[in-house]
């Protein structure tokens, strides 16, 4: 055998022995491992292992995340709704208390005076000479108009005097309660001119064109008219009811 082969067979079996030890160093576990495989392995062992962990550690992260913006969600949309509804109901509260605030008060409506609520006295008065004053107080709780002017019947008189148009308002006359209203009454001339002169002792007084009629007394004696007799308008000031 030549110097040659006697050297291949030597490398021959120097490899054999380094073989035979690196598969006995595998097989033990204390041989040198590759990255790569090592990489692989534990990226296809990662799902079995997540899915054995507990709650908190393989649901903690997705899952945990996932609760956690629900719960935000959740609460920014129960802070909207509350804040919407607070909203919604200072809005309502707002419309209909407005109509306390600025909803306009509503004032009852003047009616015409009558009898029932209202006092009428009849006083002759010195002057101006012949006249007699008619007084309407209101005696109720609101507001009521003297309109035009009184129409008066004396005694069994068949017919009512005419108003002294001279004597008209610029306004209605509107007692408030307690308030009263004027008119003058014409009972006959001064100077004597008048004629179909009487004596009257009752009065009745209506109010408008309404049948409300009161019946103010008068003196004892009565009082004298003849066809001089007229009325004035209602008027707010005694004074200026006396003037006619």
């Amino acid at each position: 055998m030549s110097a040659r082969t006697n050297r291949t067979r030597m490398l021959a079996a120097a490899a054999l022995a380094v073989a035979t030890l690196t598969l006995t160093a595998c097989n033990n576990g204390e041989g040198t491992r590759d990255e790569g495989a090592s990489t692989a392995s534990a990226s296809t062992s990662s799902p079995t292992a997540a899915s054995t962990l507990s709650p908190e550690t393989s649901e903690g992260t997705s899952t945990g995340a996932a609760l956690a913006g629900s719960a935000a969600s959740a609460s920014k949309g129960s802070t909207g709704g509350a804040a919407g509804s607070s909203a919604a109901g200072s809005s309502g509260t707002t419309g209909a208390s407005g109509s306390k605030g600025s909803k306009p008060v509503s004032v009852p409506a003047s009616t015409s005076c009558s009898s029932t609520s209202t006092r009428t006295t009849a006083t002759v008065v010195s002057r101006p000479l012949n006249h007699l004053l008619l007084t309407v107080t209101n005696t109720g709780s609101k507001n009521c108009n003297l309109i035009g002017y009184p129409i008066v019947r004396f005694s069994e008189a068949q017919s009512v005097p005419p108003a002294i148009e001279a004597s008209k308002p610029q306004a209605v006359v509107t007692l408030a309660p307690g308030e009263s209203g004027y008119a003058s009454v014409l009972l006959s001339a001064a100077d004597g001119s008048g004629s179909n002169g009487y004596t009257a002792k009752s009065l009745e007084v209506y109010f408008g064109k309404s049948q409300s009629v009161a019946r103010p007394s008068l003196p004892a004696k009565g009082v004298y008219i003849d066809s001089s007799l007229s009325v004035s308008y209602w008027q707010s000031d005694m004074a200026d009811a006396l003037a006619w």
